[in-house]
Formats: C-alpha cells, structure tokens, sequence
C-alpha cells in the first residue's frame, strides 16, 4: 500500500470536506477548491479526516493512490492557510511593478514585458522593486505562474542576472580568460 496514500488527512477548523460522486470540493477561509478524483479512488470523509482508499493492486490505481491524497492534502491547506512564493530579481536596472492584475517587468529587453496574472493569483512588489511574492490557495496555479515569470528572463549563468525563486543558488561559470 502507498505510504503517502494511507495517511489521513486532517481537516483544520472552519474547513468544509464534501465529497460527490467523484469530485471532492474543499471550501475554507481563503476560498474554494474542487479536484476530479481518478475512478479507482474511494474518498470518505470522517471524524475530521479525509481518508483516501484505492479499489484494487493494480499498477494504475497504486501509481495514482499517492498522487490523489497529496492533491487533496493541497487542497486542504491551501483554503485554509494559503500558499505563497517568492522571486527575486537581480541585475542593474531590472524592476517591476503591479498594475492591477498585472505585473510589469524592466528586464533589459527594449521595452517592458507584462505578464498577466492568473485568476486566483496575487502580487506584491517590495519597495525596491526587486523582490516578488505571489500568493494564492492553488499550489499548482501558484507554482505554475512563478515558472512562468522565472521564464521571461532565466538566471544568466555568467552574472547571475535574472528572476530567480527567492533561496535558489545558481552556480556562475567562469568568464574568459586572457591569453598568455
């Protein structure tokens, strides 16, 4: 049996587990989830815990027993707590600013880039302009629009300028040397 699979998960106070046919809906505090659960999954919610059985050993529904639970489990805890990213901007003159649902970036190109937030996604921008945090309820939303904003301009592997995830250490090669 999967060893993530067979954990219970803990619903925390104020938060609402429903489960129909094969959907599950989680509602909290932050906002309102719903996951379409694979066929071979058994959900049942009971004395405050989710509690997620597969029907049978066979290679599929063993693969996604685990990945179902670890679903849910974001789910439970991004209505209730939220989740929230960070990334940083390096380099000379490279800044950015939010504009609504918007966020627009001086990345060294010869004219801004925007990047439009998803629905559910938001973001701030410190005072310096250098540091972003964007913060939501959907883990997979979240990350997916924080690789996307990473994506307009890498880390350089010279320099090191660049969007980089808040934390993350890239490894600069050496420049040229001179000839002797």
């Amino acid at each position: 049996m999967s060893r993530v699979g067979k954990k219970p998960i803990e619903i925390p106070q104020g938060t609402n587990v429903e489960v129909k046919q094969d959907v599950i809906k989680v509602k909290g505090p932050k906002g309102e989830l719903s996951y379409t659960f694979p066929e071979g999954m058994k959900i049942s919610v009971a004395d405050g815990k989710v509690a997620v059985e597969r029907n049978s050993d066979e290679k599929v529904d063993r693969a996604l027993h685990g990945l179902a639970r670890s679903l849910i489990s974001n789910m439970v805890s991004g209505v209730s707590q939220g989740y929230s990213r960070v990334l940083e901007i390096t380099g000379v003159g490279y800044r950015a600013q939010v504009k609504g649902n918007k966020i627009s970036f001086t990345l060294g190109y010869s004219s801004p880039v925007e990047y439009e937030l998803p629905a559910g996604i938001s973001a701030k921008v410190d005072e310096k302009q250098t540091t972003i945090t964007l913060s939501g309820i959907d883990k997979q939303l979240l990350g997916q629009a924080a690789a996307n904003i990473r994506e307009l301009r890498s880390p350089d592997a010279y320099k090191g300028k660049g969007i980089r995830y808040s934390g993350q250490r890239i490894k600069l090669k050496a420049g040229k040397t001179g000839k002797k």
